[in-house]
């Protein structure tokens, strides 16, 4: 089942790859130099879920970043600009995302019960999209061909598929500490027959990345960008957690001898003292109200394909001289 997971991520980021690859050729020779872009992007990538947070209740908003878990994002992108004032981009990307209810400060509030419930989780993100850039103020520019030294602010709308695999730290009856996968251990009673509403989460999702940036020509063949872009997904369980404790004899019911007393224990970590007050069976383990998100902060570099300074670069993304 894992591997097969694994193979299908794959191709799905394959036929992206080869499609974004295969409509760039669509352009002639000479377009395709004059509007075509490649480059590399650098920056933190946050995720926004059931796990960590501040004071409150938990959201899927800013409000409960914790900078402990940021990890920084790779990728890279092509892109294509069939108009002044529009551009197609494909690009792919590599991090990794954390949660933890120890980040948080519990403060008598809402907050506490998430403390005390002593979840986390880690995944890697391997991640494809196709995006669309807009650039407004193209339609402002007195000379939208001349592109160095321009500045110009854009918005971003795509849709992507990305990958992902929670693991959570599992202290064994050694006292040894180490990650195993979530997926596997059902430990919201995904797929049991008990839960029929609870169907197992596919580790390849769709989402929908939306954004805006920024970005500086230093000449026609090299620009830099900042751009933040949120990632609006289907799921809930990037990190694994969802909605109410099970049973834990259901473990023992569905799962191997061996993998029964592990999703026991990574179901419900809250100490035994205080399962009395609300960490059982029946009980809230996470909010199935919000989808799990993340963004990232990033930095670009992007480099003109060919194309000359005797041929302007018409069709990039042109930043006005902030001259209107």
């Amino acid at each position: 089942m894992k591997q097969s997971l694994h193979s299908s991520s794959w191709k799905c980021l394959f036929v992206l790859a080869v499609t974004l690859c295969l409509s760039s050729s669509l352009y002639s020779q000479e377009e395709a130099r004059n509007n075509t872009e490649m480059g590399f992007t650098v920056g933190p990538m946050v995720f926004l879920g059931d796990l960590g947070g501040h004071a409150g209740k938990g959201t899927t908003f800013i409000k409960d970043y914790n900078m402990g878990t940021t990890k920084l994002a790779f990728g890279a992108y092509i892109a294509a600009y069939p108009m002044q004032w529009l551009g197609f981009r494909g690009s792919l990307t590599y991090s990794s995302i954390e949660g933890s209810d120890n980040e948080i400060k519990p403060k008598g509030g809402f907050e506490t019960a998430r403390y005390n419930r002593n979840l986390d989780f880690r995944s890697k993100i391997l991640e494809g999209t196709v995006m669309a850039e807009f650039y407004p103020t193209v339609f402002l520019e007195e000379d939208p061909e001349d592109v160095t030294a321009r500045l110009r602010p854009y918005g971003l709308l795509g849709l992507g598929f990305f990958h992902f695999n929670p693991q959570g730290s599992y202290r064994d009856p050694n006292g040894d500490t180490y990650w195993v996968d979530l997926a596997p251990l059902h430990t919201e009673g995904q797929g049991f027959a008990e839960y029929p509403d609870r169907k197992p989460y596919k580790l390849t999702q769709m989402n929908i990345p939306i954004g805006a940036g920024i970005k500086y020509f230093i000449s026609e063949n090299l620009n830099v960008s900042f751009e933040i872009v949120h990632r609006k997904t289907f799921t809930d369980y990037i990190d694994d957690v969802s909605t109410k404790y099970v049973d834990p004899s259901l473990f023992y019911a569905h799962l191997s001898a061996s993998q029964a007393p592990i999703a026991a224990a990574m179901a419900n970590k809250t100490p035994t003292a205080l399962q009395p007050l609300g960490y059982r069976p029946g009980n809230k383990r996470g909010d199935p109200s919000q989808k799990d998100a993340y963004f990232t902060a990033q930095f670009k570099i992007g480099f003109r394909l060919g194309g000359s300074s005797a041929s302007r670069w018409r069709n990039s993304t042109h930043c006005p001289l902030l001259r209107f």
